[in-house]
């Protein structure tokens, strides 16, 4: 079987959104940690989903949903970064991983739409 690139990645990411949020758990940051965990692990969600579709449109649907997700992440981390709630290197790590993600779901979509 063929190894998903986008589909590892992302979940690689969802692992490590998800050890953010409990670590700002402790923190006492409960909205943000929720806030975070939920888009940040949304993406791997949605790429998984649209690799099994009911139509070429529904695998769009499900990656442009992804796409959206991951901006919202790009801008939580930012957030957190700001807030100094996230080390600078943990952020920089995080929206490294957040970019490629977004890089490689709007070659899939381009290429998905070309078709």
């Amino acid at each position: 079987m063929k190894e998903n690139k986008l589909l590892t990645i992302s979940q690689e990411f969802a692992v490590d959104i998800i050890k953010i949020s409990q670590e700002l758990k402790r923190k006492k940051e409960h909205v943000l940690s929720d806030q975070i965990k939920r888009s940040g692990t949304s993406i791997s969600a949605n790429i998984a989903e649209g690799n099994n579709p009911q139509s070429r449109a529904d695998m769009i649907s499900k990656f442009e949903i992804a796409l959206k997700e991951a901006s919202e992440t790009e801008n939580w981390l930012t957030v957190l970064k700001d807030a100094e709630l996230i080390t600078a290197e943990a952020f920089q790590l995080l929206y490294k991983k957040v970019v490629k993600i977004k890089i490689l779901l709007i070659k899939s979509i381009k290429t998905l739409k070309s078709k």
